[in-house]
């Protein structure tokens, strides 16, 4: 990728449609996989009058949906009247929150305001939930937060961030989530940013991925005679054979992945009013302004670091990425991640037809830390890939979840 050519003529009537808006910082929980290192609340967050200005701008920029999250997002003082606000300017309005304390109480506050949606973030069975969020009570919590979202009159979902911790656990979570009366979940994978960054033995390894994939669709299948839609994130897939029916929202199984959508139809706002393509995207390389010192409007039209996905090309793909059959489509996937992994996007071991192919070769890659990340909301340190036999032996296959947890430093 390259952020110093001139912001290319737009094809097609790219608008920030969806919306992911980091309201604050501050957070209940402190998971150890959390990629922008929540806890305390940013300096100089957007007030509830800032906020509800940014409301107003993101209806003139015809956003349909905005995803408020955290950090916590009830945990800001004015969380309750940007959902009015939202509501009222026709954007829909969904909250994807951990479910510490959202108590009876303030779900009911919830519907009455307007809210659409529920999202609980639920990492795995109880003890490996609890371990994840790193707060003991964390698990039931969040079941408590379905059942008061339901009783409510909320729509309930769930999503999962599947690692090596959690990665035995999913049938078992689906039974669970789907008793619990969810009609959506989301997978995805952890990606090594922010606290998973310092915790690479909780990630996954590439060649973790097919039969990560073929699970999943096997869930998707019978998540859909019961009513649930089981959706993958976008760094999760990639034209393996379970693509087609992992990435559609019907039965039919028609869809495959389209490419990154960072900053064509999604956009993130973190908690300071900074603006990126995605709510995922790592902060220093991709805020392309503050709506503090600019209008939305204006960064979105005129910031390079919000174009990068729509100026892409195979030109900017390198390792197996630029070689793949699907490039010119796939375009390397989730740029978020490929970052994540190596400073840069434009290649992205974690690809489901990209370790099929290896595993045909006989090969396999490991993702090897070779530096650590500094410690910032949204960072990340750097891997590089080694090429070993399929049949290597994995030392980090039979490690505890309580040795998943422990940070590592590396020097590099």
């Amino acid at each position: 990728m390259t952020t110093d050519r001139r912001l290319p003529v737009l094809q097609g009537d790219l608008h920030p449609a969806y919306v992911v808006w980091e309201l604050t910082l501050r957070c209940d929980q402190a998971c150890r996989h959390c990629g922008s290192r929540a806890g305390p609340a940013r300096p100089e967050e957007l007030t509830t009058a800032e906020a509800l200005d940014v409301v107003s701008q993101l209806a003139a920029a015809r956003t349909r949906e905005v995803v408020l999250i955290g950090g916590e997002a009830y945990l800001h003082e004015g969380f309750l009247d940007i959902v009015r606000a939202l509501r009222a300017a026709g954007i829909r309005p969904t909250l994807t929150t951990g479910g510490r304390a959202f108590t009876a109480a303030l779900a009911a506050d919830c519907a009455a305001a307007g809210l659409f949606s529920v999202s609980v973030s639920v990492d795995g069975l109880q003890a490996t939930h609890d371990a994840v969020r790193a707060v003991p009570g964390s698990f039931d919590a969040a079941l408590s937060a379905l059942h008061n979202a339901r009783a409510a009159g909320l729509r309930i979902g769930a999503n999962t961030t599947v690692n090596r911790a959690n990665l035995p656990e999913l049938e078992g979570l689906y039974d669970t989530l789907a008793a619990a009366g969810i009609t959506v979940w989301q997978v995805q994978i952890t990606t090594p940013l922010g606290r998973a960054a310092d915790r690479p033995e909780l990630l996954l390894q590439p060649w973790d991925l097919p039969g990560l994939e073929d699970r999943v669709t096997a869930l998707k299948a019978q998540a859909f005679r019961a009513g649930i839609l089981i959706m993958p994130g976008n760094n999760l897939g990639y034209f393996g054979r379970g693509e087609a029916r992992l990435r559609s929202p019907s039965a039919q199984g028609a869809d495959h992945w389209l490419g990154c959508q960072a900053g064509r139809y999604v956009m993130g706002i973190e908690s300071d009013g900074g603006v990126k393509g995605c709510p995922s995207l790592q902060s220093d390389a991709y805020i392309g302004g503050h709506l503090r010192d600019r209008p939305l409007a204006e960064i979105w039209n005129e910031s390079p670091r919000l174009a990068f996905a729509r100026a892409r090309t195979v030109e900017d793909l390198w390792g197996f990425c630029a070689t793949c059959p699907f490039a010119a489509v796939c375009l390397a996937g989730c740029s978020f991640t490929a970052h994540a992994l190596f400073g840069r996007p434009g290649n992205n071991p974690y690809c489901v037809f990209r370790a099929e192919a290896l595993r045909q070769a006989g090969q396999r890659e490991r993702l090897v830390p070779v530096s650590s990340a500094p410690g910032r909301p949204f960072d990340h340190g750097l891997f590089e890939i080694a090429l070993e036999p399929y049949d290597a032996p994995d030392p980090g296959r039979d490690l505890s979840v309580a040795d998943r947890m422990r940070p590592r430093r590396v020097s590099g």
